[in-house]
């Protein structure tokens, strides 16, 4: 008889997750992803996801005992892949933008030229 769990106390024993790994992760994902989408959203979902990443890991870093290993290794699996996204989204669009003013004025040139002649 005494073998049933008593659901009507809670149990203080287990480990809580950090609320905003998971979401971190995907939004780290997504930035990869968004990365080659002109960078803006490579950028955008990057620094949200680091945002997240960064307010829960100082919420690990003041009481681990409370949290579960397995949730803050997935937030630094989400803030790894927030930089990965940020870093590529910011190269990409640096790439575009130099690629808008380069080819836009030699292309504008071209444009200018051709009507004078």
């Amino acid at each position: 008889m005494n073998d049933q769990p008593n659901l009507l106390t809670p149990n203080y024993d287990r480990q809580a997750n950090l609320t905003n790994a998971t979401p971190s992760l995907v939004l780290g994902i997504v930035s990869i992803v968004g990365a080659f989408c002109y960078g803006i959203g490579g950028v955008i979902c990057g620094i949200i996801g680091l945002i997240l990443a960064n307010k829960d890991r100082r919420l690990y870093q003041a009481n681990p005992e409370i949290y579960s290993a397995s949730s803050y290794s997935t937030l630094n699996a989400g803030r790894i892949c927030s930089l990965i996204g940020l870093i590529l989204g910011a190269l990409f669009l640096i790439a575009m933008v130099f690629f808008f003013v380069f080819f836009g004025g030699t292309m504008m040139e071209a444009m200018r030229q051709g009507r004078t002649q």
